[in-house]
Formats: C-alpha cells, structure tokens, sequence
C-alpha cells in the first residue's frame, strides 16, 4: 500500500480494513502457543492503522495484501481451542494487527471472542488494541462488554511529536488512544495503558502519567519492554527512532 508519513490513522485504518477483511473473514498468517502473560494462546493477525517504527511485525502491516490467509471467526476460533486443549491454557489474545480498524473487524473479533467464550467458560481474552478508533468511535467499546474481557491499549508516545515519529500517525491523533482507555474504564471494561518504555526517559514516562491522570485514567502505565530484533532496530534507525534506554526483556520468537 502506498503510504506517505505522516498519515491519517482513521482513513488508513479504513483503508486497510479494505484489504484484511472478506466478509466476515479477516487475514491470519499463525496461529501458536506464546509464553506472554504466563502463556497464552496466540493468532497472528495482519493490518494495523498505524505503522510503528518499533512493531516486529512491520512488513506484513506494510503491505497486508501479500500476506496471510482469510479465515472466519469460528475458523479462528476453532485453532485456538485446539491449542488451548493442547496446551491446557485458558487466555487467549489476537496479536500483531490491530483487531478494531472499524465496524467489520469489530464484529470478527467480537465474533472470535463469543465463540471461545462459549466453548471455554471462564477462559480469559487479552485485546491488545492501539485504542485509536475506540478513542475516536466511543460507541464501539459498548460491544466489548464480555465476562473475561481484558483491553491493553498501547499509548505509542508521551506527546504530539514522539507518537507522530513512533507511528507515522498525525500528531493530532495522539489522544484518542487514551480517550478509548478511559471510555473503556467508564463502561467498567478491565483496561489500562501501556507504552514501551525503552524509547523514553523517566521524566517522559512521569509526562505521561501526568497526562494520563488528567484524563482521568486509572490504574499502572504498563512499561514495555523493546524486543530488539535486527529488522526493529534497523527500521527504528531509518525512522529516526532513538533508544534512551535499555530494560533488557526476554522476547518470544516471532
């Protein structure tokens, strides 16, 4: 897809949700087992509104028509139970995408999440969501009300300018993910926000926490921790995307 930075996030989430969807199918390219969260069953998904300099999945989201297969949502359902029984696990998450680009690829996930929640009473579901069409569409978070329900909103920087360099989004897009964090709250949907920490300094960090509070956001900032894979640090260098400091996490294997 041919992009220029720095971009519309809503119309390129429109756009790209053009492209992953058919139907009530969206593009997956694995479906695996992953260690995060005390383990957790995993579908790698394709398509994002943003274009993270940091995301390990940034050639895929680049250019989603090149990548992946159409499954529906009990497609997608019935190879992550599989793994779960497998693997005795009872959390589940979609991963590397973002799961709401709009209306369509809401109803796949809620889809998705209906279905294991039937076949896994009590199982736990982890969206790991850039927040950005929650923050700008207040209405969709009313269909995220499920028992089990976990929403990790990914906040991309501490202000304006570093979540334009970091997602390649206008600057002027850089609340809605926090609006969706506490649209979210309001509604009484277990979220909180998250940021990866590596890129800033404490008093960045503490910046946001600032704005975070005056946004009447509860709970911890989770901190991320910057997988460092050769492809990641090569494109943050292109995208002039500095490290400030190094946590040192373990990473999966994607």
């Amino acid at each position: 897809m041919d992009l220029k930075l720095p971009f519309d996030p809503v119309k390129r989430a429109l756009e790209v949700e053009g492209v992953v969807m058919r139907g009530d199918r969206r593009l997956y390219y694995r479906f695996r087992p992953a260690r995060y969260y005390g383990g957790i069953v995993t579908a790698d998904a394709i398509g994002c509104s943003f274009l993270c300099a940091y995301c390990w999945n940034y050639k895929r989201n680049l250019n989603p028509e090149r990548f992946g297969k159409f499954y529906s949502p009990r497609d997608v359902a019935s190879k992550l139970l599989d793994i779960a029984r497998k693997k005795g696990f009872h959390l589940y998450r979609i991963t590397g995408c973002e799961p709401i680009l709009g209306e369509n690829s809401l109803k796949h996930l809620i889809g998705v999440i209906r279905i294991v929640s039937e076949e896994d009473p009590g199982a736990g579901f982890i969206v790991e969501t850039n927040g950005l069409v929650l923050g700008y569409s207040k209405d969709m978070v009313n269909y995220l009300k499920f028992p089990n329900l976990m929403v990790r909103v990914a906040i991309k920087g501490v202000d304006e300018d570093s979540f334009e360099l970091v997602t390649g989004a206008k600057k002027e897009f850089f609340m809605y993910p926090i609006k969706a964090v506490r649209f979210l709250q309001q509604e009484n949907i277990r979220a909180w926000p998250a940021v990866m920490a590596d890129l800033f300094t404490d008093s960045e960090i503490e910046s946001l926490k600032e704005i975070l509070e005056k946004e009447n956001v509860k709970g911890e900032l989770e901190l991320e921790v910057l997988e460092k894979y050769p492809h990641v640090m090569e494109n943050m260098k292109k995208r002039g995307v500095p490290v400030k400091r190094d946590l040192r996490g373990h990473h999966e294997n994607v």
